[in-house]
């Protein structure tokens, strides 16, 4: 009987040390379980950090992918503009050189038309007399020559018939004009602002053509002076030197001017030839 106690003590105390120790196995797997979850659980968040940082790295190169695109494409365009630019400058440049070229050219012209008035205006500054050139003006206003008779000289009284004693100086200005044959020749005939009072002229106008007609014919009938290089024209008193206030302001707007002038188609010509072709 205390035997078979004995046996059963025996064992119930091994189920006991038996159960202690599967109790302490299972609080160490509980344990170690608890562990590897936590680091589960940290791994996976390290993880999903991972591939949000790698998603939002792709999503900086795409961005960035875009902004070198775009500025690739500003680089090429800004290229692009230069080389236009480029271009355009240097089409400005011949543009400026052309027009500085032809700038030389016209002032060469007038340097020549100048030299040349100036040489017309001596001659005829020469040709006449001092008593002569007490009533003939002679001078080169704005690149063209004139010369300025007195009407107490060149006409009879209230006529537009031209007297005796203007006829040698419109010899001698016949002369020049002739020798000048490139040049054309327009007479302007000028009053004062007192009414005419003859019967056949019914104004100053009428008067002013009428003294410039008797000019350009006796240029042509008397001395041989081209006709198609005469041109006539009145002005009649709206075109006075002064005032007609005084009979000196009156006497000095009562002229007939012959004014001396290059023949514009020519001179237009001149000026159209390119630099080149006029050396």
């Amino acid at each position: 009987m205390k035997k078979s106690i004995f046996v059963f003590s025996l064992a119930v105390v091994s189920l006991m040390m038996t159960s202690c120790v599967a109790k302490k196995e299972l609080v160490a797997c509980q344990e170690e379980n608890k562990a590897l979850q936590a680091n589960y659980i940290e791994v996976k968040e390290q993880l999903a950090a991972a591939n949000a940082r790698a998603t939002s790295l792709e999503q900086q190169m795409k961005q960035q992918a875009r902004s070198t695109a775009a500025l690739q494409r500003s680089l090429d365009k800004s290229l692009n503009n230069a080389n236009q630019n480029n271009v355009s400058i240097d089409k400005l440049v011949d543009q400026i050189n052309e027009s500085n070229k032809y700038i030389r050219h016209l002032v060469d012209i007038k340097s020549k038309s100048d030299s040349l008035n100036m040489v017309l205006t001596n001659n005829l500054t020469r040709s006449l007399s001092k008593e002569e050139l007490k009533e003939v003006d002679v001078q080169v206003l704005k690149g063209v020559v004139y010369v300025s008779l007195n009407d107490n000289m060149l006409y009879k009284s209230g006529s537009y018939e031209i007297s005796d004693r203007a006829g040698e100086t419109l010899s001698k200005i016949a002369k020049i004009i002739t020798d000048y044959k490139d040049y054309d020749v327009l007479i302007e005939g000028n009053t004062d602002n007192v009414p005419i009072t003859r019967e056949n002229i019914r104004n100053n106008w009428d008067l002013s053509c009428l003294r410039a007609s008797s000019v350009v014919q006796a240029l042509q009938t008397k001395y041989g002076v081209d006709p198609k290089r005469l041109t006539a024209g009145g002005r009649g008193e709206y075109n006075p030197l002064t005032s007609n206030a005084t009979d000196a302001g009156k006497s000095r707007n009562r002229r007939t001017q012959i004014i001396i002038t290059p023949k514009l188609d020519e001179f237009m010509e001149l000026i159209g030839q390119a630099p080149e072709e006029s050396k």
